[in-house]
């Protein structure tokens, strides 16, 4: 079973960058992916980007594409995800998720991931 932590969260001007961090612990091997989602004020739960610890290979939404890089750190039990040129509408709740059985497939649903953090807000505005 895991359990996830996130930090990082904070007020940040438009175009500007954050990076959040998961702290993964309960892990017993490599066999797991790390989500990261937000949650948007009135609106459902969406993934924006997904790392499988065994073969790193990453996976973003479009939208993020090319701006948002997640990355497993040093100690291997924790998860970043940088952040740059940040956009308003992108202020919410970002939340990291695990999930033990499909390594990314389908990593923007919710329902993929077994095991949620408690969430860090990120503002994005002037």
């Amino acid at each position: 079973q895991l359990q996830l932590v996130e930090s990082g969260g904070g007020l940040v001007q438009p175009g500007g960058s954050l990076r959040l961090s998961c702290e993964v612990s309960g892990i017993t091997s490599d066999y797991y992916a790390i989500g990261w989602f937000r949650q948007v004020p009135g609106k459902e739960r969406e993934g924006v980007s997904c790392i499988s610890i065994s073969d790193g290979k990453t996976y973003y939404r479009d939208s993020v594409k090319g701006r948002f890089t997640i990355a497993r750190g040093n100690a291997k039990n924790t998860v970043f995800l940088q952040m740059n040129n940040l956009k308003p509408e992108e202020t919410g709740v970002y939340y990291c998720a695990g999930d033990t059985t499909y390594f990314c497939s389908g990593f923007v649903f919710p329902s993929f991931y077994d095991y949620w953090g408690q969430g860090t807000q990120v503002t994005v505005s002037s």
